[in-house]
């Protein structure tokens, strides 16, 4: 471990150790594409292009970023992959659609609901879970279950909610044959990358983009900005982590969407939009109007706020750029945390609706 990760992880708000766990995150990658190597797959022979995936939170936001990428690469566009946050099913849902119920915990109440539905329309279904009640009615009913890893907190889990799906999608023949080497490279690159910018992230020096951009936002309310392809769920994944982690409020939208509505109500009350921050989230593979839209609101809006801010991930791949950006977003959403003065793991509010909504039957 560096001496920069050792002096980050050594803050006393930090008790338990996220910094490690950030720090971890590449190798966290390697680990999960093994579980996904050598985990279940859907037993049914004949390959259906339809997907839905049940989770919350961070159970769900692997599932996110894997709706994006199937979307946007070329050798999955073909696939129907949906995200769902529901305590029902939706009613498409039929024999020939394939299931993935997500709950790190195995207790997330939506998702029970989920399967025990979907368990009554199809087969197709897999659970990813450390155990849990989910874990035990998946093998009452001989479910598939990919484990993996108990000790984090779900957030922190990301690499195994993306890289054992996104594994067995290939494995299952779901991916179309002649794109698997290159998402091999993909993957190969997203790992370098991360390796590559693991001690920078963790360091606390104005040289640090994710330090310096935390800075920027104590005292403030950021908003993020993406493209309504490719980084919306990148788009998510800062705005929770920065509720989880700091504690603190932050909003998002799409573009072009944004621009047909939200854009116009930047102007009232001036005093209290000075107190917000923009951060665009941007691609190069972004449309071209996507890409003049940005230009434009950028200058349009930066009168108005307290700043605006453009990031763009790392790498020649989608998801190399998909994963160097969400991890700007961890270690940002880490340091703003200690910078307010608080331990980023714990989520005391979330734990305090559980424990109120557990005495509501």
């Amino acid at each position: 471990m560096s001496k920069n990760m050792a002096k980050t992880s050594a803050s006393n708000l930090d008790s338990s150790k996220m910094a490690d766990v950030l720090y971890g995150f590449p190798d966290q990658i390697r680990q999960a594409i093994s579980i996904g190597e050598s985990g279940p797959i859907w037993r049914q022979t004949a390959v259906s292009n339809r997907y839905a995936l049940f989770g919350l939170g961070g159970s769900a936001i692997g599932g996110d970023l894997l709706r994006s990428y199937l979307a946007a690469t070329d050798g999955s566009t073909h696939l129907d992959f949906s995200v769902h946050r529901s305590y029902e099913t939706p009613h498409w849902l039929d024999s020939d659609t394939n299931v993935i119920c997500s709950s790190y915990s195995g207790e997330t109440e939506e998702t029970l609901s989920a399967f025990d539905q979907a368990r009554k329309r199809t087969m197709r279904i897999v659970c990813i879970t450390t155990g849990g009640t989910l874990g035990q009615r998946a093998v009452t009913f001989g479910t598939p279950v990919i484990n993996i890893p108990p000790g984090f907190q779900p957030r922190c889990a990301l690499a195994y909610s993306f890289f054992p799906l996104l594994t067995i999608l290939g494995r299952y023949g779901a991916i179309e044959s002649r794109s698997m080497r290159t998402l091999t490279r993909s993957i190969n690159e997203t790992v370098r990358n991360l390796e590559a910018l693991r001690d920078e992230y963790a360091s606390k020096n104005a040289k640090n983009p994710a330090y310096s951009l935390a800075k920027k936002l104590v005292d403030s309310v950021p908003v993020f900005y993406s493209a309504n392809d490719r980084l919306d769920a990148v788009n998510l994944r800062w705005r929770g982590q920065i509720q989880e982690n700091a504690k603190q409020t932050a909003f998002g939208n799409v573009l072009p969407e944004m621009n047909h509505n939200e854009i116009n109500g930047w102007q009232f009350p001036p005093n209290l939009v000075k107190n917000f921050q923009i951060v665009l989230l941007r691609d190069p593979d972004d449309h071209t109007r996507v890409k003049a839209r940005f230009d434009v609101m950028r200058d349009i809006l930066k009168s108005s706020v307290g700043g605006i801010t453009e990031l763009q991930g790392v790498g020649k791949s989608l998801l190399s750029r998909m994963f160097t950006l969400t991890y700007l977003a961890d270690w940002t959403s880490y340091h703003l945390a200690l910078l307010n003065g608080t331990d980023p793991t714990p989520v005391p509010v979330i734990q305090k609706l559980k424990g109120a909504l557990a005495k509501v039957r």
